[in-house]
């Protein structure tokens, strides 16, 4: 069984079952793709949390998103990265410190964020 609490973690499991454990336990699961680029994973992210449309396709604006989700429903969220390690490294690294801030942040909130790397 995959954990909610917020937080960014690796999971060995395959992305189909982490998510499907993720929704039992009463997540909204959000899956993205590998995505090789940094654009090519804001993408991603935009169309899989539904971004409106003042989040900008920047670094900045991906952390105020992810510290906000008031578009979303209430209760828990999961993004699951299938592939995260096929992205490129530098936007690997930033994704992961803004991924840190933005799940240590919702803690506590009405929309906690869990983000989870998984396999294929």
């Amino acid at each position: 069984m995959t954990s909610l609490r917020p937080g960014v973690r690796a999971v060995r499991r395959p992305a189909a079952d982490v998510a499907a454990d993720a929704a039992r336990q009463g997540a909204v699961v959000h899956r993205i793709g590998p995505a090789p680029t940094k654009a090519a994973l804001l993408a991603e992210l935009a169309r899989a949390l539904r971004f409106p449309d003042w989040v900008g396709p920047n670094w900045d604006a991906l952390a105020d998103a992810l510290r906000d989700l008031s578009w979303l429903p209430a209760g828990p969220h999961v993004v699951v990265w299938t592939g995260a390690s096929a992205t490129d490294p530098q936007a690997y690294e930033t994704a992961l410190e803004v991924f840190q801030h933005a799940t240590a942040t919702s803690a506590g909130t009405d929309r906690p964020l869990t983000v989870l790397l998984a396999g294929a």
